[in-house]
Parts: structure tokens; sequence; C-alpha cells
């Protein structure tokens, strides 16, 4: 594996154990910018320290996920240390590698920290240091349990994280109290790693917008305010005319005193069109509609097309049944993390992956009147002109970006 030679921060992050000026500090916090390095020259340290430090220890490498701690810490990290003469004994299936190196081994397992019941998993260990990766998309419970399992002396603390909303715990307990709690705080930027070319980073720079910029580019920890999809430009977004497409989905946002909402998705040479749209809101109109109703208004949304899927609501349970019940078009329950969703649609928004035609009005008006909630410790959007959006945000998190903390988009092939 070939990189480019350590930045000066990186270099910290990755030997500040090993130096007699830092040696009052029990933890290291890397927090900032996508890409910005912090990742591989934290973890690599991590690794280093224990095999200086420890022998036939225990050591926990956390992610969100089982599959993200994989994929973010151990295959970048095995191929570089097994270059620099360390010995890699992997055992996934098992949850864990075994290192050699200096005449040491030690054992790291790896944990995931995806909700509320995963501190269980951890729990009952004794480990001599632990590193946590995306620690502020981790449950509160499952950091302290890991924290908790830290009881050796001499035992050390590794966070890293891209930033969130300036109310979330990690950022009030552990960055605004990082010298209270002896840990050295270290904030990256992509100029941090000179392994990205000014190309590269120019091009993260238009894929994000609002406030994912400000977080995954200029890694600041802002509240989330104004316009939830300020990158929607009408100039570029919505067209008269829509191309010949290979395929089609809808997307619906089923509601019966709330509004429904569906969308007529195609895709030409890799845009997907927001052709048609449905959206009934029963107060406006003053009556309500059954499920029934509502599936005759999908039918003739779909025409003559061939549906690859209807993406629905999966709190939608009695149309999903009338849907199954006609038995002629497939149902796939929408991916629904509302934030996750979001930042995709943002990122289709800023690619111009997504563009709506110009009868889509009801689209058209919630993108003018879907914004942030201030009033929330958080982000979340306000619960009002949110149904187009939310179709819109199914269809996106469930087609085009097929996993949920994936940066690219990506399409479903039948």
């Amino acid at each position: 594996m070939k990189f480019q030679k350590f930045s000066p921060k990186q270099k910290l992050a990755l030997r500040w154990w090993a130096l007699p000026a830092y040696a009052q500090y029990d933890a290291l916090i890397c927090d900032g910018a996508v890409r910005s390095g912090k990742t591989l020259s934290m973890s690599l340290g991590f690794v280093c320290w224990a095999m200086v430090t420890w022998n036939h220890a225990s050591l926990a490498l956390c992610g969100k996920t089982i599959t993200s701690v994989e994929r973010n810490l151990v295959r970048p990290l095995v191929p570089v240390l097994e270059s620099a003469g360390f010995t890699i004994s992997q055992s996934l299936s098992k949850h864990y590698i075994d290192v050699t190196a200096y005449h040491h081994t030690n054992r790291f397992y790896l944990f995931g920290g995806k909700d509320e019941s995963s501190a269980s998993m951890i729990q009952g260990m004794t480990l001599s240091g632990v590193l946590l990766d995306e620690v502020a998309l981790m449950p509160r419970s499952f950091v302290e349990q890991a924290l908790a399992r830290c009881s050796i002396e001499h035992a050390k603390l590794w966070f890293n994280c891209n930033p969130e909303h300036p109310y979330h715990w990690f950022y009030l307990e552990w960055i605004k109290k990082a010298e209270q709690k002896h840990a050295l705080y270290l904030h990256f930027t992509m100029q941090d790693n000179p392994s990205l070319s000014e190309s590269v980073r120019e091009r993260y720079a238009r894929t994000y917008g609002g406030v994912f910029y400000d977080r995954f580019i200029l890694g600041k920890w802002t509240v989330s305010e104004g316009i939830v999809y300020p990158m929607f430009n009408k100039a570029i977004h919505v067209v008269d005319k829509i191309p010949e497409c290979q395929r089609y989905f809808i997307s619906c946002d089923y509601g019966t005193v709330n509004p429904t909402s569906m969308g007529l998705w195609g895709e030409s040479d890799g845009i997907w069109y927001r052709i048609r749209e449905y959206y009934f809101d029963s107060r406006r109109e003053g009556i309500q509609r059954t499920d029934e109703e509502h599936y005759t208004a999908l039918e003739l949304l779909a025409g003559s097309l061939k549906i690859d899927a209807v993406i629905v609501d999966p709190s939608a349970a009695s149309f999903i049944a009338c849907i199954h019940a006609h038995q002629k078009f497939r149902v796939i329950k929408a991916r629904n993390d509302v934030l996750s969703g979001i930042r995709f649609v943002s990122n289709a928004l800023r690619l111009n992956q997504i563009k709506f035609h110009s009868s889509c009005a009801d689209t058209l008006r919630e993108f003018t009147q879907y914004c942030w909630n201030t009033d929330s410790i958080g982000d979340a959007p306000r619960k009002e002109f949110d149904h187009a959006m939310d179709d819109m945000r199914y269809f996106v998190s469930t087609v085009l970006y097929k996993t949920q903390d994936s940066f690219v988009a990506l399409s479903v092939k039948r």
C-alpha cells in the first residue's frame, strides 16, 4: 500500500503517546472533515502504542457496525502493518484480529455500537485500550460501557469522528472538556491529508451543501438551520421535458389525516427524473381517501409503464398490505433514517443526479418550505411540508444510495 508522507498533525496522532510533552494525556480525540487522514494515522498509532506497551492484552476496535470497523479500520490497517513487519492473524468471523510485533502478541476485538443494546456485547470485558471510530454516531451507553472496560492502569482511550450538532453529548462531554478529561484534542481539515489532490478536495466540496458542507468539509460542529435543501435550484433541477427512460420506480409517503405523496421516477443516462406525482391532502380536500382509493391513484400514476418496485414508507402497514393484495407491484420498504436520507438527497442534488418535471407542483412547493427545526436539541427537520420530501428521500435512500453509510451514489440493477 502506497501513501504520501504524513502531515504534522497526522504524525502527532500517530506518535503522541511516545512523546514526553504529551505524557499527561490519557486519551486522544480526533475530529474534523471527511477524508482528512485522521482515521489511518490514529488507528495505526493505536496499534503501535498497544504493541509497544502490552503483551497478551485485550483491546477493542469499535465502530458503528462490525462491517464499518472491518471496512474503515481493519482493511486499511492490515497491509500497512504487514509492510512494516507486523504479523496479522485475522478471525473476522469471530470478530477479532491477533497482532504480533516487538516480541509481543495482542488481541484486538471488533465491536459495533449501532444502538442501545450494543452495550451488552462489550460488557464484562477487561481492556487495555479502546479505539472508537465514528464515536459521534454511537449511543452514549455503548461508548461509556466501552470506556468502563478500560480498567487496567495506563490504558488509553482513542476517539475519532466527523462533527455533528453542537448539542451532541460527545461534543459537550469530551471535546469541550478535553483538558479536564486529560485528552489531547486534534482538529483535522482536508489540508491535513497530503494524499488528497486539490481536484479531489474540490470534488468533495461540490458534493456537499448546507449543514453537511459545514460539517464534512469545514469540520464544524454547527447548528442545522434554515432550508433543508438550499442547494436546490429550479434553473438546474427542474425540466419541462423528460427524456426516454430505461426503468421506473414509484416512491410513496402514506398518510390518512396527513397528505399522501407518491412520485414516479425514471432513469435516463444515470439521472433520475421525477416524471409526475400524486399528492392528496385530506385537510385541503375536506375528505379522506381509503387505501383502495390511494391504490387506484398508484395504478394511474404508473400507467402502462413497467415499474421495478414501489418504495413505501415502512410504517404504512395497511397500504403495503393493500398493494400486496393486488399482486401487481413489488413493494420495497423504504430506508427511513432521516438524517442519512437528507444527506443523500443533498448529495444527489449537488451532483445533479435527480431532476423534477415542472408539473410536480407539490414537490417544488415543499422544497421552499421544508426547514430545520431550530427549536429542537439536535438535528431534526420540522414535521410540516415534508410529505413529498419524505417520499423523495425514501427513493434516494433506497435506490440511489443502497447502503446508509456510503458516500457514493449507486443504482439498483435487476
